[in-house]
């Protein structure tokens, strides 16, 4: 499993819940782009439409040899996962006021998978806390490092 790309600010803005694994319908310039690891996460986000989902906001930069045959770099894409999954996310999310983000976009077996994940999300006094607990947890194996 080849890791293409993160998304780290999902844990900082978000709880994150539950998560699943999932293909994605890509055009053949979009996959040598994320073979190539030029696709970003960080502001996409995913929706449930006629009971299909779609990630939206990914942004999958233009290949360079790719000419007429290009793709649009921000369009939604589907993402293909079992139609009982889907209802069980929509229900979820319609219910319980949650959000369905992306997490990581990588290659298992050389197709493209992405990880998405039912978030609910944090309020300020929350990312503080986690910066705080993160803080202490790297100052006390510092610590520990510098003893033994």
């Amino acid at each position: 499993m080849k890791v293409i790309a993160n998304n780290k600010k999902a844990f900082h803005d978000y709880h994150i819940l539950t998560k699943f694994e999932c293909g994605i319908v890509l055009k053949g310039t979009e996959i040598k782009s994320i073979r190539a690891g030029k696709v970003n996460i960080k502001d996409s986000y995913c929706l449930v439409r006629n009971n299909e989902m779609f990630v939206m906001n990914m942004h999958i930069s233009v290949f360079k040899e790719g000419n007429q045959f290009n793709h649009d770099e921000t369009r939604s894409r589907k993402l293909l996962l079992h139609r009982r999954e889907i209802k069980k996310i929509d229900l979820k999310v319609s219910q319980e006021n949650m959000t369905i983000v992306p997490l990581k976009v990588y290659l298992k077996e050389g197709l493209c998978k992405v990880e998405i994940a039912m978030a609910k999300g944090k309020n300020t006094y929350d990312k503080r806390q986690s910066l705080k607990d993160k803080d202490m947890k790297k100052r006390v194996a510092q610590q520990l490092k510098e003893r033994y």
